[in-house]
Formats: C-alpha cells, structure tokens, sequence
C-alpha cells in the first residue's frame, strides 16, 4: 500500500473508532492513538524523503499513485508528494497531536467534538497529498465545513455569529476556486485533472489566465486572509475553542498559501507574473494593516489573530516575489507561524480557562500565579516578533532577503514597508507581555488560580521544541523544501 494512503485511512479509522466508543476513557484512548500515530508516520516519511532525494531521486514528485474516480470527468484520486507537501503533512501531525492534549478536558460532548475536530485534519491530510485538481477541492471543503459545528458549538463569545461569517466568506472564496479550477481544466484542453501534467503542457493562453488567476488566487487568499477578505480570521479565531483556533490558524490558513502556490502560480505562470503587482499590495496592506489592527486590541486572543493576518500576509508577500528565496522564506514562515501561533492559542485558551477574561485590562501579575504558563507566553511572544534563536527569525529574514533581491523600485519600495511590521509585532508584544505578566495582582481571586497541568504542559513542551528546533536548525527544512520550490519557480519564471 502506498504511504500516502495512511494519512486518509487513518483519521476514516479513527473517525469509525470515536464513533464506537462508550466512555471518555475510549474517546481519549482513539485520539491520542490515532494522532500519535498520524504523527509517526509523517516523522517517517519526512526521513524516508530525504533519503530518497539524497540517494539522486530528482523526481518532481514522490510516492505517486493514481486511480480512476469518475472517468467520464477524468477525475482521478491522484496522488504525490514533493518537499513542501511533506513539511506541511509534518506540521499538520504536530497541531493535530498537540490539540489532542490541549483538549483533554473539553466538555461537553467530547466525542462529538473529536468527531469534527478529526474529520477536518482528514480534509488536512488530504489536501495536501492530492495532485488532482478537483481531489484537492473536495478536501478542502471537507476540511471547511466542520469548521462552522467546532465553533458555532463549542465555541465562546459571539460563537454563532463568527461561525457563519467564517462559513459564508469561506464559501464564498470556494466558488471563485471552482469556476477557477474549472477554467483552468478546460483552457488547457488537458484530458486530465493531474496538476503536473497539466503543468508540463504549459497552453493555457495568456488572455485565460489573465481571467482565471485573479479568482483562484482569491478564493485560495480568502482563507489566506488575504486583504480585504480577512474579516472572518479574527472572529474566528477569536470564538473557536482552543484546539481548533491551533488548528485553524496553524495549519487550516496555510491551505490558502499552499493552494496559491502550488496551483493558481503554478499552473497560471504568465498571469501570475503579470498581476502579481496588484496581490503584492494587497498583502503588503496585510502585513500592516494586521500588525497595526492587533496593537489596538485588548483581547488576547484578537491581538493574536490579528498577528495571525499579518504573518499569513507575509507569506503570500512572499510569494508572490517568485525568488527562490522569498518562497522559500514563505514556506518556512508557514511552518514557523503555524507552530508559533499554535503555541499562542494554547497558551491564551489556559490562561482564558483559569481567569475566564482575555482582557488584558484586568491581568496583572501572571508571573508570580501561574509562571509556566507566563514564561512560556514570552517565549511565543519573542518568537513572534523574531526573536534570532526561534522560527521567525529564520523565515522572515530570508523572505525580506529573497524580496529584497527584484532590484526594481516598487519591489524594494513595498519590501520596506513590510518589514516596518517587525517594529510594530515587537511593540504590541511587549506591550502585553508588560502588562498581563508583571507587577501585582490586581484580582484577589486570580490569586488562588494554578498553574500548568500535566496535559497542558505536554502540549507546550512539545510545540516550544519545535518553534526552537526550526530556528536553531532550519537547513534540513529549507533542504527538504528546494527541490519543490525550484520546480514550481521554474515554471513562473518567464
């Protein structure tokens, strides 16, 4: 059996064992099994490809396999990896096994929730193992949809409405990459869905993709929140409990960076090339406008989705400059703000869990109640606003530094300006670091709160490691993900 199989069986496996469970015993004993598993297997397949790519096995794609769906359509369920899908199967293990923990006492109804919160990773692992255009979009719905139930449930705050805003914009981007997908299917008279023969055809006429990039771009960018269709993110964020908002923002918005990449540039080079001075500003309006939106907020899960709109921008920005070493950069903040960003959610959803508020106005004084939790807030403070030593530092210099290199005025003019959003993360980082975690107690009852349980100091153990292991050693990254990049580049470059 193909590998790659496993990472759609197993989730269906787990999905079949949650549902026969009896107790919370048996719903914890199914998630952590399965994700533990799920995350073995992507540990081994990161290695096995780096063994084949260094004993000379130059293929684009590895692990391929395909098989008839619905041949009148010539859909087909194929399948394939390169570099970048393997690191985002990697950081898709790592969130979902994190979340298992950062769950462990979610109530009510925790087999529902696991139920939902398991068949939107399946979507996750499908996407990214996919290489047939319309598979690709029949997972990423399948990872949209429980998206609504997670939050409009279990959520918190305003959760009904954030959740059909989330659900009515993100529809609404999944239309557009229809009718794109679709154009992109029949303007290249392909007999097949494959988006590397596709690809290698390369005849789609200019005048096509002219019409057909702009809507995959978006639809994909909408979940990329990509300006000015970023409104769902905070809301989102902001409502949906603690395990889904890592998930969402760890590895569901990169779904949207990947899908830009890997099919509207790639399949739409000359449009992409050509239109990509009107996406640059839109995401350098992101990158500002994130970071400048979550220094005047008070809520700490808003501040961090905001920051969230910034980073995802950042990696778009990237993009789009179509240098090896900006995409590059872009695939490596991916990893780095998933990981990041889930470490910021866990760490706020146990804060919120003992203090009940997220207002920053009313903490003072974490340190001396809860310090594992507060030190472990700085350190995903520092590595959001790039601290050298963590992930962000490693990503989001080799992304100025790849934009940096297109030696035109507007190129460098909007490089400048996007890096002023590093002065503005340090700003309303520190700003709340300052605030929530030193001085006095202001709440008497914040007093007699705890620290860190064991469940939740496993989940952030786990995600520091790795926020600190990418930074100190990002080359076997940036190794595992050349050979992607160089094809998909290759093909944009005029």
């Amino acid at each position: 059996m193909n590998i790659l199989n496993l990472f759609v069986i197993i989730p269906l496996l787990m999905l079949l064992a949650l549902w026969c469970s009896r107790t919370l015993q048996q719903t914890r004993a199914a998630m952590v099994a399965g994700s533990t598993l799920l995350l073995a297997l992507s540990v081994y397949l990161t290695i096995d490809f780096i063994a084949l790519r260094n004993a000379g096995n130059t293929a684009a794609m590895l692990y391929c396999d395909s098989w008839s769906w619905y041949a009148p359509l010539n859909i087909n369920y194929s399948i394939g990896v390169d570099g970048i899908s393997v690191a985002m199967l990697l950081l898709s293990s790592i969130i979902v096994f994190t979340g298992t923990f950062a769950s462990w006492r979610l109530k009510p109804m925790t087999k529902e929730f696991f139920l939902w919160y398991t068949l939107l990773s399946a979507g996750v692992y499908g996407f990214f193992i996919s290489t047939d255009l319309f598979a690709m979009f029949m997972f990423y719905e399948t990872a949209l949809i429980p998206m609504y139930l997670l939050i409009g449930v279990w959520g918190s705050g305003r959760k009904e409405y954030s959740a059909m805003k989330l659900t009515l914009m993100l529809m609404g981007g999944s239309a557009f990459l229809l009718i794109g997908i679709l154009g992109i299917y029949y303007g290249s008279g392909a007999t097949t869905m494959n988006i590397n023969e596709i690809a290698a055809m390369g005849n789609i006429a200019r005048e096509v993709q002219y019409v057909f990039f702009p809507l995959t771009f978006i639809g994909f960018g909408v979940l990329g929140a990509l300006f000015p269709f970023h409104t769902w993110s905070p809301d989102g964020h902001a409502c949906a409990p603690t395990a889904v908002s890592m998930l969402h923002a760890g590895v569901l918005m990169k779904l949207g960076g990947y899908g830009c990449f890997r099919i509207a540039m790639y399949l739409l080079p000359q449009a992409a090339h050509d239109l990509a001075w009107i996406f640059i500003i839109l995401t350098t309006i992101s990158v500002v406008y994130g970071a400048l939106s979550a220094i005047s907020q008070t809520d700490l899960k808003y501040i961090n989705a905001y920051s969230s709109v910034s980073h995802c921008g950042l990696v778009l920005f990237a993009l789009l400059m179509s240098t090896r070493t900006a995409c590059t950069g872009a695939i490596l903040q991916m990893l780095s703000h998933g990981l990041m960003t889930a470490l910021f959610f866990a760490v706020i959803g146990m804060i919120y869990g003992r203090t009940h508020t997220r207002d920053i106005n009313k903490m003072r004084g974490l340190m001396k109640i809860m310090p594992f939790l507060a030190v472990t807030y700085i350190i995903a403070g520092l590595a959001n606003l790039g601290l050298p030593g963590f992930s962000g530092f490693v990503a989001e210099m080799t992304i100025f530094v790849g934009a940096f290199e297109t030696d035109d005025i507007f190129h460098r003019t909007v490089t400048i300006i996007a890096c002023t959003s590093i002065v503005i993360t340090a700003v309303y980082i520190l700003r709340v670091v300052g605030r929530i975690l030193y001085g006095e107690p202001e709440n008497e009852e914040h007093k007699l709160l705890t620290d860190a349980r064991w469940d939740e100091r496993f989940t952030i153990i786990c995600l520091v490691v790795c926020v600190a292991a990418l930074g100190i050693a990002p080359m076997w990254v940036s190794h595992l993900i050349e050979g992607g990049v160089a094809n998909i580049i290759t093909n944009i470059q005029p």
